[in-house]
């Protein structure tokens, strides 16, 4: 059925199975799997050039930590296989950068589909969401990232597609209006959120799968940086790469984002391997210290302490003697502060923890009331 203008609209479809994807360096869809085919050593140069976006895992047994999560989604692409079904929609999870974008573009690839990527921010109405749906080939995986902060109404027009695979377009306005019911293949749709509790039950309730990533351990980000190391045609020492990881906050997109500034820190000051030392002065030189907190984490500590005596302290008046909005506070700099044990939230502000004095290298008001009160004694 021919379409009127309006819906025209070109998708570009990636079938794994003979095309690499537009991000190629990230997944490609030529790799041989049986490793018979070795690169020559013009081809390892342009590799090498193509490497810093060739981190991503292209394959399940590639991928590093999450082990719960992956088994999971190997059963259920095992399962999918041997009915011959599509496989369940899936929604996955967690704080940014542990893997949910690299989880959404394996999938496709182990099932060997047609793979499709948009963003929640980015389909503002249901006809930017059609040709996605339109252009789903059989079995085919559409990624929808931030699916979150996709609008009311495009979040509507998703729910026959997800549960009968229909869509119903709308033609003409007033009397002259007609609404064609178009059927649709079989495909999935992985979602992934930052925030889980900002979608909608009905939303939630249509992914037949929905799996949570937690943050990574010291080991598994240390094999991380190991191996995204040898991609990037860079030698690091094993207790770097451990150093590299202890500052990584658990998550696999800073350790390699550390480690991109380490290695361009030895080519440019040492001899390009990353020691331990040449690891740790890279580092230094970007304000991250022994636990990964970083210069505004530092700022957001000392002016509790100095300025607020520790707390507590409202999140308002705090932003405004940082001269930082409050949600920058709340988003970006508590999180990591509030899981380490440095700081505490309580119905009168912000109040800062023992470990927080220790970290600083100052006295807690707590131990210099208990010395006052021995010495009294």
């Amino acid at each position: 059925m021919s379409l009127p203008d309006p819906f025209q609209v070109q998708v570009h479809i990636i079938p794994f199975s003979n095309r690499p994807m537009a991000r190629e360096p990230t997944i490609r869809g030529d790799d041989s799997d049986d490793g018979a085919h070795e690169p020559q050593p013009d081809q390892k140069a342009a590799r090498s050039r193509e490497s810093d976006d060739e981190l991503r895992p292209s394959r399940l047994d590639d991928v590093i930590g999450q082990a719960a999560v992956v088994e999971r989604i190997r059963i259920l692409l095992q399962a999918a296989e041997k009915r011959g079904d599509p496989l369940g929609h899936l929604l996955m999870d967690g704080p940014p950068g542990l893997g949910k974008t690299t989880l959404a573009m394996v999938i496709p690839r182990e099932l060997g589909t047609d793979f499709q990527i948009t963003a929640g921010p980015s389909l503002s109405a249901p006809k930017d969401l059609l040709p996605y749906l339109t252009n789903a080939s059989a079995g085919s995986v559409l990624f929808i990232d931030e699916i979150h902060r996709m609008p009311p109404a495009v979040e509507e027009f998703i729910y026959p597609a997800m549960e009968d695979f229909r869509v119903d377009i709308t033609l003409g306005e007033g009397l002259n209006a007609r609404t064609i019911n178009m059927k649709l293949q079989p495909f999935t749709v992985i979602g992934a959120t930052t925030r889980s509790g900002m979608l909608t039950a009905p939303l939630r309730d249509r992914f037949v799968s929905r799996e949570h990533l937690s943050f990574y351990s010291q080991d598994e980000l240390a094999t991380i940086v190991r191996r995204s190391a040898a991609r990037l045609n860079t030698e690091i020492a094993g207790d770097a790469a451990v150093e590299v990881a202890l500052r990584s906050r658990g998550t696999p997109r800073k350790a390699n984002n550390w480690l991109r500034w380490a290695r361009d820190y030895a080519d440019a000051r040492a001899d390009g391997v990353i020691t331990l030392k040449v690891a740790q002065a890279a580092l230094k030189m970007k304000g991250v210290d022994g636990i990964g907190l970083e210069e505004p984490d530092r700022r957001y500590l000392e002016t509790i302490m100095t300025v607020f005596s520790g707390g507590p302290a409202g999140v308002q008046a705090i932003a405004h003697t940082m001269n930082l909005p409050a949600d920058t506070l709340e988003d970006e700099i508590e999180p990591f502060l509030l899981r380490e044990g440095l700081l505490q939230r309580t119905p009168r502000g912000r109040i800062l923890t023992a470990k927080a004095y220790a970290h600083l290298g100052c006295t807690s008001p707590e131990t210099l009331r208990g010395d006052h009160s021995q010495s009294e004694d």
